[in-house]
């Protein structure tokens, strides 16, 4: 997922006033962060920007998402209202991440770093990658509880199951669910082969 650029009224919508806000309180808490949210402005535009997707799930939001801040604010409050530091995120995703510093950048993922196992609809590493890097993935895993929620499995299998339906098109995949699009498309997956797997035939 690659960054998009901020739009252009951010500056004076988000950026001005919180650095004046900044400038009378530099480390603020979490309390007064809250009373001065003014990355919310911005979450019509950051769900536009990214067409939707969250950037943790790779699954649209319907709703309009939440601003998550990558960098969290209470780590570095001076990020707190740059829209390089903001990520499109589900309300859920966005509260389990919470303050955690060790969830890989979704704009540094390679295309090939997760996997999913079809039909537990689980999310693993690319075992043909490096020890380090592989564990950085499965910590991201876990840390956002991305297999130990069972909404966001749910999803992923009524999502694949309504392809192998032939509900939904491969081109609504990859608008809607990029990730698995082309994990349909890496495991040379079509709708025939994905009923199988679920056993729907």
């Amino acid at each position: 997922m690659a960054q998009k650029p901020e739009y252009p009224n951010f500056n004076s919508q988000v950026r001005q006033p919180g650095a004046a806000f900044l400038a009378t309180c530099p480390n603020p808490t979490s309390e007064q962060f809250r009373k001065k949210n003014f990355w919310n402005r911005a979450a019509r535009e950051l769900h536009a920007a990214y067409s939707g997707i969250c950037a943790y799930t790779a699954m649209y939001l319907p709703d309009q998402g939440s601003v998550d801040h990558f960098i969290p604010k209470t780590v570095n409050p001076a990020l707190a209202y740059e829209w390089s530091n903001y990520r499109l995120a589900s309300g859920r995703v966005n509260s389990c991440k919470s303050n955690q510093t060790n969830i890989l950048d979704p704009f540094n993922v390679d295309n090939d770093w997760f996997e999913i196992d079809i039909p537990s609809c689980l999310l693993r590493a690319n075992a043909a990658l490096p020890h380090n890097l592989r564990a950085q993935i499965n910590s991201t895993i876990n840390s956002l509880r991305l297999n130990a929620d069972d909404c966001y499995v749910q999803e992923r299998c009524n999502i694949l199951i309504n392809y192998a339906k032939a509900e939904i098109s491969l081109n609504f995949l990859k608008a809607r669910y990029p990730f698995l699009a082309k994990e349909i498309q890496r495991q040379n997956l079509d709708a025939r082969g994905l009923a199988s797997l679920f056993t729907l035939q």
